[in-house]
């Protein structure tokens, strides 16, 4: 399935106010928002394009299925949306990123469809299953694993922003592994917050709590070093299976972010490198004229040298992994009409200082409790409960396919998933 010509056209003065993108344009006919492009299929029933093999998941306003193109035989995921939703979506924003990108690390869309009634984005179709899982179901996993992965990550996201595209949506969540090879590439998924430079400043608070940079948060204007934080809070996570931020109350949540308030603990951080450390401080840095870019990160020792420890830390990761998220609401993205009011409250909290643990030789777990004789290596605050609480977007939360259609109820077989990541 080639990619063609660029989708054009104007939004007509009744249509939703959004960025324009340079692929493609709503405009309403007969109260009903349309995307106009030139490189878009028509059919009558898309059944007569596809076999359907089973579905992989749902949103609140769109379904994916797992499909064989009867034509050649090949397997995708299609994202179905019902166009009278269209203007509840991400969908024009997702496509006008992906029809300009073509990466080996990054999930790409293959084709377009439309009925009289729906849309249908053909995606590529991965199998390999969430980052997450792939680290559980692991025998054995060192430093130098997460090392591996986050090169990875980092040559995506830095192609990205080569093409002038912020993702502004980097988790977990949104890793996924094209195969069950045991070296498998990673794949980057997941386009509906994306933005091209070319749109103008990024003011937007967007993201999913607990990964997004403390400027988005300021709702200050921001750049592209927002993706770099949040490989950094990413990186955090996989070294020692917990979030660096984390609380039950979500205005305590953001005011620690926004002051980049994370710690390497004792225990969980003894025997992880002083270079790993120093990678993610440069990732995580407050100030983001200060951050490092992805190119900077990619000539990181961490990253491009052989100091990542070849140590196994399975045992240590999946435990808080499990404990931290197996219940955890970080999932969800949010959007900026929901953060406005955590905005207010938290300004108005910042009047009074909010209560710290106090630098002391005890050190804290990473669910908030004292570990006598630990010691922390920074005396940032460690108050830390085991999750965080959601911030749903206009749209709702992020959606994530399900397991295989045949094996939903057994973890050690991976999820086939595709990129499409958020609700429509």
């Amino acid at each position: 399935m080639g990619k063609s010509k660029r989708c054009r056209g104007n939004l007509s003065a009744n249509t939703l106010r959004r960025p324009s993108g340079v692929y493609g344009n709503v405009r309403a006919r007969m109260r009903r928002k349309e995307i106009i492009c030139s490189w878009k299929k028509s059919t009558s029933n898309i059944r007569d394009v596809f076999d359907f093999k089973g579905k992989m998941g749902s949103g609140s306003f769109s379904e994916v299925f797992m499909v064989r193109e009867k034509r050649t035989g090949k397997m995708y995921a299609l994202k179905c949306l019902k166009k009278k939703h269209l203007a509840h979506s991400n969908l024009e924003n997702e496509i006008n990123v992906l029809r300009r990108i073509q990466h080996e690390n990054v999930v790409g869309l293959e084709d377009f469809y439309e009925s009289r009634t729906h849309y249908y984005l053909v995606m590529q179709l991965v199998s390999g299953g969430e980052l997450f899982d792939r680290i559980l179901d692991k025998g054995v996993y060192t430093e130098k694993d997460a090392s591996i992965v986050i090169k990875q990550v980092l040559q995506a996201v830095s192609y990205l922003h080569e093409n002038s595209i912020v993702h502004r949506d980097l988790k977990p969540e949104n890793l996924l592994y094209y195969n069950t090879d045991e070296n498998s590439k990673i794949m980057v998924s997941d386009f509906g917050l994306s933005k091209t430079l070319e749109q103008g400043v990024m003011s937007t608070a967007c993201g999913t709590p607990g990964y997004v940079a403390p400027e988005v948060l300021a709702q200050r204007p921001y750049s592209k070093t927002v993706d770099c934080w949040s490989i950094g809070v990413i990186t955090y996570i996989l070294l020692c299976g917990y979030p660096p931020f984390f609380e039950d109350n979500e205005t305590r949540l953001f005011s620690k972010i926004m002051r980049a308030e994370y710690a390497f603990h004792s225990p969980f951080w003894d025997d992880i490198s002083e270079s790993a450390k120093d990678f993610i401080r440069n990732m995580m840095h407050k100030n983001p004229t200060r951050r490092f870019l992805t190119e900077q990160a990619l000539r990181h020792p961490w990253i491009a040298e052989n100091t990542a420890k070849d140590v196994d830390i399975s045992q240590s990761v999946c435990e808080q992994m499990e404990r931290s998220f197996s219940k955890s609401k970080w999932k969800q993205a949010f959007h900026a009409v929901s953060v406005v009011q955590h905005m207010k409250k938290l300004q108005s909290s910042l009047s009074e200082p909010l209560p710290l643990h106090p630098c002391s030789p005890e050190a804290l777990d990473p669910n908030g409790n004292l570990v006598p004789g630990a010691s922390s290596p920074s005396c940032s605050s460690a108050e830390e409960s085991r999750e965080s609480k959601d911030f749903l977007s206009e749209t709702d939360a992020a959606f994530r396919p399900s397991k295989s259609v045949d094996k939903v109820s057994q973890r050690k077989k991976p999820s086939m998933q595709s990129g499409v990541c958020s609700v429509m």
